[in-house]
């Protein structure tokens, strides 16, 4: 049977799209950087159901970094700041677009943190690397901590931003973020209608732009928002219901905490519940004046702790926190 045809997406919908030449654009500063695009398939048995895209290093990677991007548009997007920074520092970026992301797609049911990780580790043995540092916003820090506590031995590092893995799903109820239930936080991360976007932006951003035209929300959400709805609902409901910190493991590997100051959709309260979890093999950085978008907002201070980090020795790497 053949693999699952890739989604739709902005290379193949009108020139005349401000979405989709951005995106154009952001896929151009990657192959400028000496990235390029795989699609490689993941099989089942003999069925080649999943398909993982991931940008990869042109050479063979020595000093390789996983970059897990968060909900939104494709990898490209939420990463391309900072791919000369990381490059200029020694390090080699790895970029996949998570399942139903981007060109990344499964034809199986499984919509958990653990069968995303299980599909990312499968991409990163066929490229040949088996040892790597890896960061992760958001969604992709749910899915990085899993992969770390999957496979500790393939994982060296963790970097993990705005990444409210220690939430439980009582949160929501007891009104620790601006949702009340998992069909409200459905709507709000996997927005429909411009108005919806606004209020993600105004959620997310500590400065959020002052004028956003419904026609570029619209041309935004037809062209980078439109695919795997259904999906991408069902990959929130898996993640949050029955969610306990209880069941949460304690990874091994030295990790690095940043949370932006301002975040509302994951409250500085799950950061210093993160510290509490890890304990001594952690460090927490707080950026001020940025929200849950702080990799947006804050490129610039998010990447120079994040190499910091990751060039630093253990015991210079876990000092407490900083802001």
């Amino acid at each position: 049977m053949p693999p699952p045809p890739p989604p739709a997406t902005a290379r193949g919908r009108s020139i005349l799209s401000f979405a989709a030449a951005r995106d154009r654009c952001f896929s151009r500063r990657f192959f400028k950087a000496g990235l390029r695009p795989l699609a490689i398939p993941i099989p089942a048995g003999d069925d080649p159901a999943t398909i993982v895209h991931m940008w990869v290093p042109a050479n063979p990677p020595r000093n390789p970094l996983l970059l897990l991007h968060g909900f939104g548009a494709s990898a490209t997007w939420q990463w391309a700041p900072y791919l000369h920074p990381l490059i200029a520092a020694g390090f080699d970026p790895i970029v996949p677009d998570l399942l139903f992301f981007g060109a990344s797609c499964t034809r199986l049911p499984d919509r958990s943190d653990a069968f995303q990780a299980r599909s990312i580790k499968a991409a990163m043995e066929a490229i040949g690397v088996t040892r790597f540092g890896l960061v992760g916003v958001s969604y992709g820090g749910f899915v990085g901590y899993r992969m770390a506590a999957m496979y500790p031995e393939w994982v060296e590092r963790v970097a993990l931003v705005c990444a409210g893995v220690c939430l439980e799903e009582k949160d929501l109820a007891e009104g620790l973020f601006p949702v009340a239930g998992v069909d409200e936080a459905a709507a709000l991360l996997v927005p429909r209608r411009p108005e919806e976007v606004r209020r993600l932006v105004r959620l997310t951003f500590v400065r959020p732009p002052c004028i956003m035209p419904s026609c570029f929300l619209q041309d935004y959400i037809k062209v980078m928002g439109s695919d795997h709805i259904q999906e991408k609902t069902e990959l929130l409901y898996s993640l949050i219901n029955e969610r306990q910190l209880s069941d949460l493991p304690k990874i091994s590997q030295p990790a690095l905490i940043v949370w932006g100051e301002h975040d509302r959709v994951f409250p500085m309260e799950l950061a210093h519940r993160l510290k509490r979890h890890l304990g001594g093999n952690s460090q927490l950085v707080v950026i001020r004046n940025a929200g849950h978008a702080v990799n947006l907002e804050k490129p610039k201070d998010v990447c120079r702790n994040i190499i910091e980090f990751f060039q630093q020795p253990v015991a210079e790497a876990l000092n407490d926190e900083k802001v």
